[in-house]
């Protein structure tokens, strides 16, 4: 089989249906080739409607050995390793209900699969909003918990660990298991979302899950500073650590061969309060280059919206996802802007003061790909950092390893796996180590 043509593994004594007689007529189907992961096409897609209709899929599909994946709204299916094997999708498409809104506690409960952007907007009747914004319009609750996937409002609010205060997961085997609960001040038993989050689906199917709220900002300005080099980035981010300000989003945009690159500060709250910070931004800024304040409501949604998509979204680039200590962030970006050739960077964004990169690099040959991968590993290691290749072709991440080294994590990580998936049923192959 050449190393191009898609494979397909075939489920064990299980038939459409079969399925159908767990979730009802319509709602389980053959795969097709837009159904694939890496390649991989499986022969069956199931979309339940429920927590006890996932629980029965699994039941089956682990009596049957069948190998599993979820799926979301698929925007980030291709990041990690191809599938070892891959007979059934669960997508979540028919999971898309928010359950709870108790708008005076600032919590919500939702079903899995529906779409973020589809929540906020309900959310927003009340005058609240789930405090994520990250890649992908089309992203769903559950893909955000399994990827643990953020944006620019990180830096005020966290991430999805940060936010999520009850979960609930149908096991390989078909158990149910719940953690947390549907009030913020929850401790009770151990914090299995945490777990879950950013375990890219290889323990459990998420099926519901509770967050904490925020009330939506009163008003919005952002502060746009141009600068010449990346030692000058990290000083301006250092002055503004170092003051009062209290930004909810500091991001830098740096495309190859340009002159200066912008760092956006996006400040939120009452007016007067977010109109005193923006000012006060102004002022620190003029000392470090060219700034302007955007006030437009739709000249602003626009730059965060930009900001808030994956950089290699419309590129033929290779995607990657560098971390560092914050302070670090500029030998990074030094790093990655003196690569030349088939190496170059041909555009970053950096969430400057968290230490996230997202980098654009050309795509070259895999030989030269792996060695500059090594390379800016190596730095981002000296900086307590790694680097993930998220989005590239198949001959280039063959070439790497994808996820790259976790140290002494590794060991801990394959005992969680063989606790919670000892058949190795979810995602098989998909994640760190080959987990």
């Amino acid at each position: 089989m050449s190393a191009t043509t898609p494979r397909t593994y075939v489920p064990r004594n299980v038939s459409v249906a079969d399925i159908e007689r767990l979730v009802g007529m319509g709602h389980a189907r053959e795969g097709a080739p837009a159904d694939s992961i890496a390649g991989v096409t499986p022969r069956l897609v199931v979309e339940p409607a429920s927590t006890e209709e996932v629980s029965e899929v699994m039941k089956l599909a682990s009596q049957a050995g069948l190998k599993v994946a979820a799926r979301g709204g698929g925007t980030k299916l291709g990041w990690g390793n191809p599938p070892e094997a891959l007979d059934l999708i669960v997508s979540t498409a028919r999971l898309n209900r928010l359950i709870e809104h108790s708008a005076g506690d600032l919590v919500a409960t939702v079903q899995a699969g529906i779409n973020l952007d589809n929540l906020q907007a309900q959310l927003a009747k009340a005058g609240q909003m789930l405090a994520l914004d990250p890649p992908g319009h089309a992203c769903t609750i559950g893909g955000v918990i399994a990827t643990d996937a953020s944006g620019p409002l990180r830096l005020r609010y966290g991430t999805v660990r940060d936010l999520l205060i009850g979960i609930t997961v149908v096991l390989a085997d078909g158990t149910v298991a719940k953690s947390g609960g549907k009030v913020v001040k929850n401790v009770a038993g151990y914090d299995l979302g945490k777990l879950y989050t950013g375990s890219f689906g290889t323990l459990g199917i998420v099926v519901e899950a509770t967050f904490r709220l925020h009330p939506l900002p009163e008003a919005v300005r952002t502060v746009v500073l141009n600068v010449r080099t990346p030692a000058q980035a990290g000083e301006f981010v250092g002055a503004i650590g170092r003051s009062s300000l209290v930004p909810s989003a500091l991001e830098l945009e740096w495309a190859h061969n340009a002159e200066t690159a912008a760092l956006y500060v996006g400040f939120e709250g009452i007016a007067p309060g977010v109109e005193a910070q923006a000012e006060a931004t102004m002022q620190l800024a003029k000392t470090y280059g060219e700034c302007h304040t955007v006030e437009a409501e739709e000249a602003q949604d626009d730059i965060w919206r930009r900001l808030r998509e994956l950089p290699w979204q419309h590129s033929e680039g290779v995607g990657l996802k560098l971390t560092c200590v914050p302070t670090a962030v500029p030998s990074l970006l030094h790093a990655l802007l003196t690569g030349t050739g088939s190496n170059r960077c041909l555009y970053l964004r950096a969430r400057a003061a968290t230490g996230v990169i997202l980098a654009v690099m050309a795509a070259g040959a895999p030989a030269d790909f792996a060695a500059r991968i090594e390379e800016l590993r190596r730095v981002a290691g000296q900086h307590g950092g790694s680097l993930v290749v998220l989005h590239a072709p198949p001959e280039l991440k063959r070439a790497v390893d994808v996820w790259g080294p976790v140290g002494d994590a590794l060991p801990l990580m394959r005992r969680v796996k063989e606790r919670f998936d000892p058949n190795r049923t979810l995602n098989p192959g998909r994640f760190v180590g080959g987990i």
